[in-house]
Parts: structure tokens; C-alpha cells; sequence
């Protein structure tokens, strides 16, 4: 007993070593200048462990895609639960989230390569799964309380999430001075547009 407990913590931590280092290849180099040699050679670890944790290069991507995509939630989440108004919590999750995609890490990661390796459809459902679902219940919250007129709430988080990972994509293109404050304010209004008096 003692020593199956001994490899599964064996195991997990040459996982965690695999996403590390690929995390930090990934966001360095992007995907395609990145080998599984050289994954491995700087985990120590052999080839035939790094495939018995992930199919390959493409499924060791998508786990790390789903890190980042996770510790963006948890940015975001923790921006909104620091405030108390329904509507604030709103606004104050929706800007994080734009603070947090001017990391190059993210950048490259979430928003460049993660729909050139996965494909649109699987990134978007993995978007989805992680960020979308959230601003759903968030949108439905607000139609309730009367804070959003009421309206279907499918295609506003559609249109949301779509602008956010486009001001997004920008930000990554363009990293000028002042154009995250430019997309905080002109995400603010939009924001803002949707509230009811």
C-alpha cells in the first residue's frame, strides 16, 4: 500500500515537472519551435514517461492550455469576489481579464497558439468549459437582479467573450503604452451600455 502511494506521488510530480518545463518552452519559444526531446531532456526524464502521462506534443499543449486557462479563471474570480455589488463583481472580473491577457505567457499560450494547435472548434469549447460558462451564470445573475434588461443571455456572453479575447489578441499584437488603459475604458463602456437605471 505504502509503496503504490509512493509511485502515484512519483508519478504526479514527473507530471508536474513535464507541465512545467513544456509552460515555460511553450511561452518562450511557442509551440512549434518547441521538441519533445528537449521536454524531457530538461525534466530527466525518459520519453516513455512523458508518454505515459500525454498521448504527445499536441494533448502535453492542450494540459497546459488548461492551466493557464484555470489560473486566468482564478485571476478573474478572485478580482470579482474582492467586490460586493453584483455589478461591480461583473465589471471587475471582465477587466481582470484583460489585465491578465497582457501576460506574454498567456499571450502565446492561451491566445496564439492555443487555436492554431487545437483548432478553432476545440479551443472555443475548452474557452467555453473555462471562462464562458462563468460569465453565463455572472449575466444571468445581473438579468435577475434586474441589473441587465432581460434578454437571452447565449448570445450576449457570445459577443462578450468574443470582444474580450479580441481587445485581447490586440494587446498581445500591440503592446503600445496606454492601450490597456485605451481597452479597460472602452470595455467599461460597453459594460456600462448593458446596465438598466
Amino acid at each position: 500500500m505504502k509503496q503504490s502511494g509512493v509511485r502515484a506521488q512519483q508519478r504526479e510530480q514527473t507530471r508536474r515537472a513535464l507541465l512545467r518545463e513544456s509552460r515555460r518552452r511553450f511561452a518562450e519559444h511557442g509551440y512549434a519551435a518547441v521538441g519533445l526531446a528537449e521536454i524531457v531532456a530538461a525534466t530527466g526524464v525518459t520519453k516513455g514517461a512523458l508518454y505515459h502521462h500525454f498521448d504527445g506534443k499536441a494533448e502535453l499543449f492542450r494540459a497546459v492550455l488548461e492551466e493557464v486557462q484555470q489560473e486566468t479563471g482564478r485571476r478573474v474570480a478572485a478580482a470579482a469576489d474582492a467586490q460586493d455589488d453584483p455589478w461591480e463583481q461583473f465589471t471587475a472580473g471582465c477587466q481582470e481579464f484583460l489585465t491578465a491577457a497582457t501576460d506574454p505567457d498567456l499571450q502565446r499560450i492561451m491566445l496564439i497558439d492555443g487555436p492554431a494547435v487545437l483548432g478553432w472548434n476545440e479551443w472555443r469549447a475548452m474557452d467555453e468549459a473555462a471562462s464562458a460558462r462563468h460569465l453565463a451564470e455572472a449575466l444571468t445573475a445581473l438579468v435577475d437582479a434586474g441589473l441587465v434588461a432581460r434578454q437571452p443571455v447565449a448570445p450576449l456572453v457570445h459577443l462578450l467573450s468574443g470582444a474580450m479575447n479580441e481587445a485581447a489578441l490586440w494587446l498581445a499584437s500591440d503592446p503600445a503604452p496606454g492601450n490597456l488603459a485605451d481597452a479597460r475604458a472602452a470595455l467599461a463602456r460597453l459594460l456600462a451600455a448593458l446596465r438598466t437605471d
